[in-house]
């Protein structure tokens, strides 16, 4: 005999008894492996954790939540046939798809976080070290009359070193009397200085940027990891000898850099190296110095459109290095 079909009552759907909307309702902390492929390079493999979220209307009780785990492996199992190249795409395809999966929902947002191996190479003996990033992506799709669309956003964050223009600026003056009452002439003095960094208290750096743009654009996360380095005093390294230590600090105290300018230098090379990015794409850029020598750190922040920061640097006849 066959047993009849029983239709289970949808709660979710019912009417909630207190009917406001709610801006954000999903699962946050799900992890997944995910495989982003690169041309001519091997695939990189993710551990990304993932919060998933929908609005929710008024007269709904609850959101389906069950769709939000279907939604993103169904989107990470198409990847193994059609790849996925760049993190925030594989966040705007959840999101787009979430909104045809909750068709109560006129929201969508998708982020995600990991950690992103870098290779690298010390710099005298060119002994092969890796170093690790925190890398992160979102994406937000809208639906209005029908229409769907997507802003995406990717980001990371990179530890450096910095050294203090200030303090160095004291000790080379200590450095100059030092010499004179030594009776060095004053042109060895001068030569000596400009041959030898001071000494300076370092800092830890941590430099961070986020780029938000329209779907159709994409930003490389390997340009931007590289950006956020060089505008720091040195890179650094998980491995070195004793003459890569030597060089990393004599490289550090030669390019001396306030937290400000560090983020400068990071605001002037995301106009050169992504000039293909439209003048509304929301740039976040904050660089965070852990002080050797106070209790505090500190802090230097910029939130622009990329196209403020072209006229700020055009109008100050900023040069920009031609070829990037």
């Amino acid at each position: 005999m066959k047993l009849p079909v029983i239709e289970l009552p949808d709660v979710q759907a019912s009417r909630p008894s207190i009917p406001i909307n709610l801006t954000r309702v999903g699962v946050t902390d799900v992890k997944k492996l995910i495989e982003i492929a690169r041309k001519g390079k091997r695939p990189i493999v993710l551990i990304a954790r993932f919060n998933i979220f929908v609005d929710l209307p008024y007269d709904r009780k609850g959101a389906n939540l069950s769709r939000n785990f279907e939604t993103i492996d169904e989107v990470l199992e198409e990847a193994v046939d059609a790849p996925v190249y760049e993190i925030e795409e594989l966040c705007g395809v959840v999101a787009r798809r979430l909104l045809t999966k909750h068709e109560y929902a006129s929201r969508a947002e998708v982020q995600m976080s990991s950690e992103y191996v870098v290779k690298r190479e010390t710099p005298v003996t060119q002994m092969r070290c890796q170093g690790v990033a925190d890398i992160f992506a979102e994406a937000v799709a809208t639906r209005s009359d029908g229409t769907i669309l997507v802003r995406k956003l990717v980001g990371a964050e990179v530890l450096g070193m910095t050294a203090c223009p200030c303090a160095q600026e004291i000790m080379r003056d200590r450095a100059r009397k030092e010499l004179f009452d030594l009776g060095i002439p004053e042109a060895a003095v001068a030569q000596f200085l400009s041959r030898v960094p001071m000494a300076t208290h370092n800092q830890r750096g941590r430099g961070t940027i986020s780029i938000e743009v329209h779907d159709r654009y994409d930003v490389s996360l390997e340009k931007l990891i590289d950006l956020i380095e060089n505008s720091m005093s040195s890179t650094i390294f998980e491995l070195l000898k004793r003459s890569d230590e030597a060089s990393v600090v004599d490289i550090a105290h030669r390019n001396p850099r306030f937290v400000e300018d560090c983020v400068r230098a990071m605001a002037r090379s995301i106009v050169e190296r992504f000039s293909h990015l439209p003048d509304d794409s929301l740039i976040s850029i904050k660089q965070i110095n852990e002080e050797s020598i106070h209790q505090h750190n500190a802090c230097a922040e910029r939130h622009a459109t990329l196209g403020e920061l072209r006229t700020e640097l055009t109008e100050m006849n900023v040069v920009f290095d031609q070829s990037v």
